[in-house]
């Protein structure tokens, strides 16, 4: 340092630090030549700052927004480092360090890897998700001490890293918790980001520094599993698969009809299609096929007496047996028989009538 700058930090005495707006610093360490601060210099704190003093590596007094004439009364603990019960008038040696408190915001956070987790749903699936946080200095001591130490100017993507990596930490453990299943966690947005900030707010305080905001943007599922939610809601839209078939075939025939050589692979192709939109549709019914209708009995006619009656039922045929108008020897026929035939002779009316003994031997 050349002898004219040091000649102007020995005349300054007025300390501050004017931040400016757009700049991502957190801590920012006066520069005086041989830290040298004259007695009586005026310091000025403004507001979304705190300014500390550090004496031979401790820290010394904090000071709030304000403006302060650095005499021993306004530095009481520096004075007790130093010894001074009466006051001093030569410069002292200190650093003073303006430690921003002002929120940060629009921070950006994200999964770098998926979280695993079981969905009543889906079973076993993967989640990423992102959003975005704001946070301040809380504690301008601790946070002198745990982070900013003796570098000169400290600044957010210093401590970015650390954040990211303790807010990733607790938002896993809150949506392994919370057993909300994937398709319902959009309307959970708000409680898993309130949950989540009470988490990151207890970590965050050991090294000086609050979380004020925290949201989550977006929760999403691998690829192939929103593919296949999308398919689901696309058969689902359809509705009447039957009728999805009808109006594929009728879009079609105008298209086969513009073009001739092309008849038989339409042809081909709607066969396939309807076969296909069958079967999905068989598919989709579950369980809504009807049985088929139960067995009709046998119907026979009768001959008697050059007459034709019926048709009758097996069981009212055994009701005209005992009144003799049905006897073994009554001609009856029913669908599928060539022609009419004694009731004896058909195996289906055998066991209606009573067995006969045979003829007696001789004597």
């Amino acid at each position: 340092m050349s002898l004219i700058q040091k000649l102007k930090g020995e005349l300054i005495d007025i300390i501050q630090w004017t931040e400016p707006a757009d700049n991502d610093i957190l801590a920012y360490r006066f520069p005086r030549y041989d830290n040298e601060i004259k007695n009586g210099a005026r310091l000025t704190v403004r507001e979304g700052q705190v300014a500390v003093f550090v004496n031979e590596g401790k820290l010394a007094d904090v000071y709030q927004p304000g403006m302060y004439t650095l005499s021993t009364p306004n530095m009481p603990i520096l004075s007790t480092l130093k010894g001074w019960k009466y006051g001093f008038n030569s410069p002292f040696r200190a650093e003073c360090y303006f430690i921003s408190t002002r929120q940060f915001t629009d921070l950006k956070w994200g999964t770098p890897n998926p979280i695993m987790m079981r969905d009543p749903d889906f079973g076993i699936i993967r989640l990423r998700a992102f959003g975005t946080y704001a946070m301040h200095v809380s504690d301008a001591a601790t946070f002198l001490r745990q982070q900013v130490a003796t570098n000169p100017v400290f600044e957010s993507f210093q401590i970015s890293s650390q954040m990211r990596d303790t807010i990733v930490s607790r938002f896993t453990d809150v949506v392994g918790q919370c057993h909300i299943p994937a398709l319902e966690m959009a309307g959970n947005y708000d409680k898993i980001s309130q949950t989540a900030l009470t988490k990151i707010k207890t970590d965050l305080a050991t090294l000086g520094v609050e979380l004020t905001l925290f949201y989550v943007e977006n929760i999403s599922l691998p690829p192939e599993v929103e593919k296949a939610i999308d398919t689901r809601a696309s058969m689902g839209a359809l509705g009447d698969m039957g009728q999805y078939t009808r109006y594929q075939t009728a879009t079609a025939i105008p298209l086969a009809a513009s073009n001739p050589g092309g008849m038989g692979g339409i042809g081909v192709g709607l066969g396939a299609g309807m076969a296909m939109g069958n079967q999905m549709g068989a598919a989709m019914a579950g369980n809504t096929a009807k049985p088929p209708p139960f067995p009709q009995a046998a119907s026979y006619f009768l001959a008697a007496g050059g007459k034709q009656s019926g048709p009758f039922e097996l069981s009212s045929l055994s009701g005209k047996i005992a009144s003799g108008e049905f006897k073994p020897d009554t001609l009856v026929w029913k669908d599928g028989m060539a022609g009419w035939v004694a009731a004896g002779q058909v195996d289906e009316l055998k066991p209606l009538f009573p067995a006969q003994p045979p003829p007696l031997p001789p004597a």
